[in-house]
């Protein structure tokens, strides 16, 4: 199985709520349409939950940030059996990466757990490339930032990949939403 349910949602053990950069908690990342142009299974709202770490690097904030702008304006994220729009709610719990999927009036409607296990290799390359890129825009060298940002594409196709294949059987998702919340498992992970 790719994708464990978690029974009991809202998740017990689930910090404490913080809405994404740029949102307020009534709106969230915002409403956008899914790649299908129906809007009825799209994601309304991206929420990270958890204390936002004060470690997390400039390119790290940017990425976070642009993830969930890009998920506000296109996305597919589609919960099978489940009609949306959809309230996402994304924590890391006891090594999980977990989907609180949740109605536009933020009642819980399912929770699936990724066990983090298969993406730790590419974190740790993600968060490797990030500090590279950092010294890099420090020592002004700009092969090494066009070669490092080449890079960290590819990690992220890679990321893609493996969320699509893990999600798979539980939540269709389109190519771009894996990579943005690749973006946001690699941010998170960072939190803890």
């Amino acid at each position: 199985m790719t994708a464990e349910t978690i029974p009991g949602a809202p998740l017990h053990g689930a910090m404490t709520s913080h809405t994404s950069p740029g949102s307020s908690p009534e709106t969230g990342a915002g409403a956008g349409p899914n790649a299908g142009g129906d809007g009825t299974r799209s994601l309304a709202r991206v929420v990270l939950d958890g204390e936002k770490r004060a470690g997390l690097s400039a390119l790290q904030d940017a990425d976070q940030e642009q993830a969930v702008r890009d998920l506000a304006v296109a996305n597919r994220f589609e919960p099978v059996g489940l009609t949306g729009p959809f309230v996402l709610h994304l924590s890391i719990v006891e090594g999980r990466f977990v989907f609180d999927v949740r109605d536009a009036a933020d009642t819980p409607l399912l929770a699936l757990g990724l066990a983090l296990g298969p993406f730790r290799r590419l974190i740790k390359d993600y968060q490797l490339l990030v500090e590279s890129y950092a010294h890099a825009i420090q020592e002004g060298r700009e092969a090494s930032i066009q070669a490092i940002d080449m890079g960290r594409r590819g990690l992220h196709n890679e990321g893609a990949t493996l969320m699509v294949q893990r999600l798979a059987g539980r939540v269709e998702i389109d190519f771009e939403t894996a990579r943005r919340l690749f973006t946001l498992v690699c941010v998170l992970h960072q939190r803890i």
